[in-house]
């Protein structure tokens, strides 16, 4: 569960780094290693130092999100990766990936991406269970692991007994119980030895008595017990106590952790290496030991009473904290875990805590999530104290904000919900700025309720200040704009917008300016209609994003674009930048994000004519508008632009009725005349039947978007009234309609519509 774990296994081997290095030694070594390999050292030593553990990696001093900074170690590991292969066929291999973190599986989906002209052999094994995302690349080849026949079992049989002479009743039991699987017969032939149920006379095997008067080991876990059972006591505890530390462990570690004198210890690992349940890798004293299988560590962990497993952890945790207390960053996750193990909550609390600011900086919202919520189970398990409900407000509070940002609304406030009488009654200023922030965005994604959504986020900033909590000012101004916006409410938007944006110029983060200064333009200059302050606008804000090179405020600044080019109707650069948006969202995790993206790209293919890529797209931005549980007005707006596209397909079967009433229902006045809008679209295109109703939803988008002042929707309006009389056979009503949509989508700056408009016009005379 460590972040990045085997890459750092990875990146030790490539520069060997050894435990006993030092952060100059380990300083010095990937820098000579990237000399060698031609990599440019600024983009890519911080980084790597920074997975390493060394202190004062350097990337503190590089302004950017967390989300980006994953990205930049990805990056700094693809770029070595493609360096290293220049020079020298690379193969790079990776097993488990059932167990694999997320940071590390992104790390792979990342670099397989661009391996395909590289000299670069990636090999993973893994249980069928494991689902990857790379089956479809043309150089990928999977290779399932069957099985052996009965004749590959027996040629097995023979090699390990180094014998064909195998007695007739012995390979009958032996393919009786092992069915094929290659680790199961090895153990099941060594157990056999062990117990002394086989044994070899002239050159020949073959059972030592009857079948019927044996107690023969019938599963793997019953052979690999039967194997451990056999060992001496002390062999025996070694073994148990290797398998509570890892699948690996070093032996200062387990010398540590037992206490055994080193003659005595010694013997014991040379018993279990000789029966083969552990090998050895390394030079004594830095050797290593491993499990021969996992399955052998799991076996052995489970047969450990659960009294000397708890007991067993805590003497883990403190043999840790002795042995690398100079590097204890380097430990804080797997610390956390076996404090957990054993119970001492306090500690896991504090190592949980420390793993999640680590995984902040360099990794990603998911694994700090991932430790935050262990700092929230550890601290709920402690005697409640002042202080210790303090630190539950914190935790809390902490995976609230986390989850906001990775756009998990319901989690983020079912983990505030617990404290918000506890942080009321301290009056905790700080937390409850942040927790109203989370109850006022969930107001506003999941529930609807802008009148709730305001009362929080008001309530939010006015604390915020009061305690300087620079991120709940950021957050609550960011999410005050959204909700002002979309109620069309453009002038009270921009100014909270631009108060987050003053907050991030003051403390010069380029990356939070280029975000912001994105969010204006699409927000309040494109929604409003104001699309001549909205392109240049968005054309700043990608430039800004493109010199801060965070990913982040690059998906919002290409999403911005997207859409100010929509609005100019460029709809092939708007096509371009969408797509990015969606490529950088899908690498964050991004959904909310990537919905919008999608639903613009939904509309931009309807205009384009390309209907089942329209329709693809609304299914999609339908999709991650359900799975995030959240924005059910436009979700509803979804259903029915995907419907629009159907019928331009010409299929007809549509659910009229539920159209209505999401209108009826929708609680955005900036989607009011949209939604009135698609449903007249339909109307008129579904049959000659539906015209004068479709005329009725036509004039109520108009009457909606003049009432909240939305300019361009108001010309797309027009547009569409145009289309209906022109349907009608009555040419001057269509062109007055036709025309006033392009005096309104001039005074837009909706150039391409402009052009559009005119060309139809043309047609008309």
């Amino acid at each position: 569960g460590v972040a990045y774990h085997p890459v750092i296994d990875v990146l030790k081997s490539n520069f060997d780094v050894r435990e006993e290095d030092g952060d100059f030694d380990i300083r010095d070594k990937v820098k000579r290693g990237l000399k060698a390999l031609g990599a440019d050292e600024a983009s890519t030593l911080p980084y790597l130092l920074e997975l390493l553990s060394v202190k004062d990696s350097g990337i503190d001093t590089i302004p950017m999100s967390p989300e980006a900074r994953k990205d930049r170690i990805i990056e700094a590991i693809k770029r070595i990766a493609l360096k290293g292969s220049e020079i020298r066929p690379l193969i790079m291999a990776f097993e488990d990936l059932h167990w694999l973190d997320k940071s590390s599986e992104d790390t792979q989906k990342y670099l397989l991406d661009s391996v395909s002209g590289a000299r670069v052999f990636l090999i993973f094994t893994y249980r069928p269970e494991f689902v990857h995302t790379w089956g479809g690349k043309s150089y990928h080849s999977q290779v399932n692991l069957n099985r052996l026949s009965n004749r590959e079992s027996l040629a097995m049989v023979s090699h390990l007994l180094g014998t064909e002479d195998i007695d007739r009743d012995l390979e009958e039991l032996i393919l009786e119980k092992t069915e094929g699987v290659p680790f199961f017969i090895e153990e099941f032939i060594e157990s056999l030895k062990d117990l002394k149920i086989i044994e070899r006379k002239d050159n020949r095997y073959h059972l030592t008595k009857d079948i019927r008067d044996m107690t023969i080991p019938s599963t793997i876990q019953d052979v690999i017990m039967a194997r451990v059972d056999s060992l001496t006591e002390g062999a025996k505890e070694v073994l148990q106590t290797g398998s509570a530390i890892e699948r690996e462990f070093s032996y200062e570690l387990i010398k540590q952790v037992t206490g055994l004198p080193e003659g005595e210890l010694l013997s014991h690992l040379s018993v279990l290496k000789d029966s083969e349940l552990l090998y050895e890798r390394g030079i004594f004293p830095q050797s290593t030991y491993i499990f021969k299988h996992a399955l052998t560590q799991e076996v052995v962990y489970d047969s450990i009473l659960a009294k000397r497993k708890k007991k067993l952890h805590e003497e883990i945790g403190d043999a840790i904290e002795e042995l690398y207390r100079e590097n204890i960053d380097q430990h804080y996750g797997v610390l956390a875990e076996h404090f957990i193990e054993s119970e001492n909550y306090e500690k896991a609390a504090d190592y949980s805590k420390l793993a999640g600011k680590k995984s902040e900086k360099s990794a990603s919202f998911t694994d700090a999530i991932a430790y935050c919520e262990k700092t929230v189970f550890s601290l709920e398990k402690l005697p409640v104290t002042p202080d210790v409900q303090k630190k539950i407000i914190d935790a809390r509070a902490t995976l609230g904000l986390y989850y906001n940002q990775t756009n998990n609304f319901v989690l983020s406030k079912e983990a505030v919900d617990p404290i918000v009488e506890l942080a009321l009654e301290r009056d905790y200023k700080r937390r409850i700025a942040q927790i109203y922030t989370v109850r006022g965005a969930y107001s506003y994604a999941v529930g609807g309720d802008f009148p709730e959504a305001l009362k929080y986020l008001e309530e939010a900033i006015k604390i915020a200040k009061e305690s300087n909590d620079l991120i709940s000012l950021i957050l609550a101004n960011h999410y005050m704009g959204h909700v002002l916006a979309e109620n069309c409410e453009f002038e009270k938007a921009l100014y909270h917008l631009e108060k987050g944006l003053e907050i991030n110029v003051a403390a010069n983060v380029l990356w939070g300016i280029a975000a912001t200064k994105s969010c204006i333009a699409r927000t309040v200059y494109c929604f409003q209609g104001k699309i001549d302050l909205g392109y240049p606008a968005s054309h700043e804000g990608l430039r800004l994003a493109e010199e801060s090179g965070d990913i982040l405020s690059k998906a919002e600044a290409y999403l911005s674009l997207g859409f100010s080019c929509y609005g100019k109707g460029f709809f092939d650069e708007a096509e371009r930048y969408l797509l990015k948006a969606i490529d950088f969202c899908e690498r964050l995790n991004l959904v909310a994000m990537q919905a919008m993206a999608s639903f613009c790209l939904c509309e931009t293919y309807f205009y384009m004519r390309e209907y089942q890529k329209s329709k693809d797209h609304c299914g999609k931005a339908i999709w991650l508008n359900e799975y995030g549980k959240f924005f059910p007005s436009y979700r509803n707006l979804a259903k029915i632009a995907l419907a629009r596209a159907m019928v331009m397909k010409n299929q007809k079967d549509i659910d009229l009725e539920s159209f209505y009433d999401y209108a009826v229902g929708n609680k955005l006045k900036l989607l009011d005349g949209k939604t009135q809008r698609y449903i007249g679209e339909i109307l008129l295109n579904i049959d000659d039947q539906h015209i004068s109703e479709a005329e009725n939803w036509i004039e109520k988008a108009i009457e909606a978007d003049q009432r909240n002042g939305l300019m361009f929707e108001l010309g797309m309006d027009y547009a569409l009234y145009a289309e209906l009389f022109k349907r009608k056979g009555d040419q001057s009503k269509a062109k007055e309609k036709l025309n006033k949509a392009i005096e309104i989508f001039k005074e837009c700056g909706a150039d391409g519509w402009v052009e559009k408009g005119q060309q139809e016009l043309a047609a008309l005379s």
